[in-house]
């Protein structure tokens, strides 16, 4: 008899990680093209294995390649990453036309832009989507019309227009005990032989903005014990006194942690506050956010 056991929900990245993998026969060249850490897709091909119960790729000394399960799996997967942009693209056309969404990333406020156009187009539907660092391919992908996120963006800007709002410094994220809490200010030199917390699954020029790769005098930054998923994570590891973090100067979440605190880093380049949107976006409410944001989007509340 058939296994009437339910089928396992399939998460669409985890699927197009992995026939980007399947494509290349090497982890390294699929990371280069995702702009992922290679470590991290392994683990997140690993997750879709895991998932589906069955090994989709073996390890070579030359590369990778499809197991048979593997090789059953790939057309249908290509099919379904297929058939999920065609519903996306179903859906947005089936829309009405006065329809926008505009993404936000993690921690940063668009209430004042938002309002300001809902106040201008009272006839237009505007919809708002968090997104976490990670998920700024929404752009792209097409779930969003604009996105208000930090840089480096985490996703190839090729296709993309992007609009400086405002430029935000960076600052050393330590425990509140630490030798280095209570400065006026610190450089890089202050710090150089501890490490900083890296994300997990993230573009090397994002990574290495965040945690200082090279350092200003060229050196490596020095590997730290850990990777963190969330911004959440990275706090929890510097309060636990595991490593320090560089985070933007107006992050709202250092706050809620009482044995945290932050101290100005001179000497280094500040992150920029953008809104992106598709290169060639002609859409009127797309360019009145743009001029909503550039007015009232400048890093105050």
């Amino acid at each position: 008899m058939p296994d009437s056991a339910p089928l396992p929900d399939l998460d669409l990245r985890l699927v197009r990680y992995f026939t980007v993998v399947a494509e290349h026969l090497n982890y390294g060249r699929a990371a280069e093209a995702l702009r992922v850490a290679q470590p991290s897709l392994s683990r997140q091909v690993q997750r879709l294995e895991k998932t589906l119960g069955v090994r989709l790729l073996e390890r070579t000394t030359q590369g990778s390649t499809l197991t048979a399960a593997g090789a059953a799996f790939l057309p249908r997967a290509q099919e379904l990453l297929h058939a999920a942009g065609r519903a996306t693209l179903a859906a947005r056309s089936a829309a009405p036309a006065r329809t926008v969404t505009i993404g936000y990333v993690e921690d940063l406020v668009i209430t004042p832009a938002v309002r300001d156009l809902r106040r201008r187009r009272p006839d237009a539907h505007v919809r708002t989507l968090h997104l976490d660092w990670d998920e700024v391919g929404a752009l792209p992908d097409g779930r969003v019309d604009a996105v208000v996120a930090r840089t480096p963006l985490p996703i190839p800007a090729d296709g993309l227009e992007t609009t400086v709002l405002y430029e935000e410094g960076r600052v050393l994220l330590v425990p509140a005990d630490h030798r280095l809490a209570g400065k006026e200010s610190v450089t890089p030199q202050d710090f150089a032989d501890e490490p900083l917390v890296a994300c997990a699954g993230m573009a090397s020029v994002w990574t290495g903005f965040w945690r200082l790769e090279p350092r200003p005098d060229g050196t490596p930054a020095p590997l730290g014990p850990l990777l963190v998923d969330t911004f959440e994570d990275k706090l929890e590891a510097v309060a636990d006194g595991r490593a320090l973090a560089l985070v933007p100067a107006g992050d709202r979440r250092v706050a809620l942690h009482a044995d945290l605190t932050t101290v100005p880093v001179t000497g280094i380049e500040p992150c920029e506050v953008v809104v992106a949107v598709r290169r060639g976006e002609g859409d009127g409410l797309v360019r009145e956010f743009l001029e909503s944001a550039g007015t009232l989007l400048d890093g105050g509340v």
